[in-house]
């Protein structure tokens, strides 16, 4: 049994663009959150090739014993609620794995219109919850996560003149021809294998992923200035630094005894 949800979130941005801003906010966000304990510790992130295939590999561990509610916490067995994500991002198309999660992104240059993007049968499209992420709506962010420099209905970029983002950004981005556009399609398949904690613990994950994507993509388009006019071997150059920094994390956390 599989529980899926179809993330649409519309950038002001060029796919082309969007490659190396999600690198490097990628990059960023790596640095902020990684470390032994709770949180997101990111082990690996670098790029891979196979066959034909080339792209980014990361490999995540997600600690989510106290951001989950306390009943769950009391009936999960120990350990359940620390997984791997494993992501391969081979650009435009990229898929991720793991016990419980599998993401599938493609990134489109348009504005969330297509349907059934990622070609499922037409019975699976049908239980597909579409969840269109408006990076401006405020009331689509946590008033914990919100931060003041990265809202995009404040932020206006000084190289790309882009933003702020107003209520109708989205109409308006379809009718302008001087400012690039795109989608992040984002297919969230969950499957957790602990009866009787399976329907809440699906709509749980399938709740932090909007706010992942969201958070995420509200950095990026407000980071757009550091970003924009980087190269990739700008970006490959930022992340064999910030690989040193993580695995000196990591071996900080080892020698603590925090490390997971």
């Amino acid at each position: 049994f599989s529980v899926f949800s179809s993330s649409r979130v519309v950038l002001p941005c060029s796919v082309e663009e969007y490659q190396v801003g999600q690198l490097f906010s990628v990059a960023e966000a790596s640095k902020n959150e990684t470390g032994g304990g709770e949180g997101i510790q990111v082990l690996k992130n670098e790029p891979y090739e196979k066959d034909e295939e080339k792209g980014q590999f990361t490999h995540k561990v997600y600690h989510l014993a106290s951001k989950v509610p306390k009943y769950l916490q009391m009936l999960a067995p120990e350990g359940s609620l620390v997984f791997h994500e494993t992501a391969w991002n081979a650009y435009p198309y990229c898929r991720t794995n793991d016990f419980y999660i599998k993401i599938e992104t493609w990134h489109k240059p348009d504005t969330g219109l297509l349907e059934n993007v990622h070609k499922l049968d037409e019975a699976t499209w049908k239980t597909v919850d579409v969840v269109p992420i408006d990076i401006a709506d405020n009331s689509q962010v946590d008033s914990s996560d919100y931060k003041a420099d990265e809202d995009p209905a404040m932020f206006q970029s000084v190289k790309t003149a882009r933003g702020p983002l107003g209520p109708n950004w989205q109409n308006e981005l379809d009718n302008k021809n001087d400012c690039p556009k795109m989608c992040a399609y984002k297919l969230v398949t969950v499957k957790f294998k602990w009866w009787g904690m399976q329907t809440k613990m699906e709509n749980f994950i399938h709740k932090q992923e909007k706010r992942i994507f969201t958070n995420f993509h509200r950095q990026l388009f407000c980071w757009i200035d550091k970003w924009v006019e980087l190269t990739m071997e700008d970006i490959r150059r930022m992340e064999a630094e910030t690989q040193k920094e993580l695995e000196e994390v990591c071996d900080w956390c080892r020698n603590a005894g925090t490390a997971p």
